[in-house]
C-alpha cells in the first residue's frame, strides 16, 4: 500500500497588499498607498507518495520555487497546512529541516573552498563520519563527471555547472529523505542534464528518497517523473501521470502528444507565452 510522504493542503502564498509608509517630505505617515498582491501559490493541495520523483512543471514566475520554499520552512504560508513524513512544516520545523535537502538553480557553496572540503564540512553537520566521508566524495564526484584534478580546487574556479554536480554530490551523500530539486537542470549543457538526471534516479532508487522537482524542461519531466502536477499562475491546472497528461491532450489530428502539447491543452499557452505573461502577474 503507497503511502502519503508529503501533504500539502490548500496551501496560499502572497506577496505585496496595502501599506503604509512615509511619503518623502512628510514628518508623518502619509497615505496609504495601494500595492499589488501577487498570489505566487494560490490554495494549492497535492500528495506526494514516499519513494516517488513528483514533478511540478511550470513557466518562470509561476510558483513552483515558493512552493519550494514552503516546504522547506523557508517560507510560511499565508493559510494551509503542509506536512512532511507527518511534520508540520511549521510546528515541527526543526525535524522537517532535518528530513530535507534542497537543491536550487543558485547553489550556495563557501566559494573559497574546494568541493571536497564543501561537502566533509555538509556531510559532517548530516553525521556522517570523517572516514567514511573521505572515502565516499571522490566516488560521487567522479560519477557525476567532475575530475579528480578538479576535486581540491576553489569552488570559484569552476563553472556553474560544475557547481551544480557538487550540490548534487552534497544531496546524494547527506541522504535525505525527502530531497527539493529547484530547477536543477536549468542553464545546464546536455552532458551535464544527463548527469544529473542519472543522479537523481539513483538518489531515489538507492536511497529510497523520495524527490519534489519543479522544472519548466518539458523533456526532463517526462522523463524523470512519476507524476507531475502543471502549476499556471500559482494554481494547479492539471495532475497526473506523464501518459496521462500526453492523454489527454490527444485529438484526432494530434495522436501522439508531447509534454509541451499537454502543457498548451491544459494551460492555452505555450511555456514561451507563459512566461512573457508570468512577467506580469495578476493583482488583487
Amino acid at each position: 500500500m503507497q503511502t502519503d510522504a508529503i501533504v500539502v493542503e490548500e496551501i496560499v502564498k502572497a506577496f505585496g497588499g496595502t501599506k503604509r509608509r512615509w511619503l518623502p517630505g512628510r514628518r508623518r505617515a502619509g497615505d496609504a498607498r495601494p500595492e499589488k498582491t501577487v498570489y505566487a501559490v494560490d490554495h494549492v493541495s497535492l500528495r506526494i507518495r514516499k519513494n516517488e520523483i513528483y514533478g511540478v512543471l511550470g513557466a518562470n514566475g509561476s510558483g513552483k520555487s515558493t512552493l519550494i520554499r514552503l516546504l522547506s520552512t523557508l517560507l510560511i504560508p499565508d493559510s494551509g497546512r503542509a506536512s512532511v513524513f507527518g511534520h508540520d512544516v511549521i510546528r515541527d520545523e526543526q525535524v522537517v529541516k532535518r528530513m530535507l535537502n534542497r537543491v536550487s538553480v543558485e547553489a550556495s557553496f563557501f566559494k573559497k573552498l574546494s568541493p571536497f572540503e564543501n561537502l566533509m564540512y555538509a556531510t559532517r553537520l548530516y553525521g556522517l563520519s570523517g572516514a567514511q566521508a573521505k572515502r565516499e566524495i571522490p566516488v560521487v564526484l567522479q560519477a557525476l563527471g567532475i575530475p579528480e584534478d578538479r576535486i581540491h580546487r576553489p569552488l570559484e574556479q569552476m563553472s556553474r555547472g560544475m557547481q551544480q554536480k557538487v550540490a548534487i554530490a552534497r544531496a546524494f551523500l547527506t541522504t535525505p529523505v525527502f530531497l527539493l530539486l529547484d530547477e536543477p537542470t536549468t542553464g545546464l549543457d546536455p552532458r551535464s542534464k544527463l548527469d544529473v538526471q542519472e543522479f537523481v534516479l539513483r538518489l531515489r532508487n538507492e536511497h529510497d528518497a523520495t524527490v519534489l522537482l519543479t522544472t519548466h524542461d518539458m523533456a526532463e519531466a517526462d522523463a524523470l517523473c512519476d507524476r507531475i502536477a502543471i502549476l499556471d499562475r500559482g494554481r494547479i491546472v492539471a495532475e497526473g501521470t506523464p501518459s496521462e497528461l500526453k492523454a489527454q491532450a490527444a485529438t484526432p489530428e494530434l495522436l501522439d502528444p508531447t509534454m509541451e502539447d499537454a502543457f498548451m491543452h491544459f494551460t492555452g499557452k505555450s511555456i514561451e507565452e507563459a512566461e512573457q505573461e508570468e512577467a506580469e502577474p495578476v493583482a488583487v
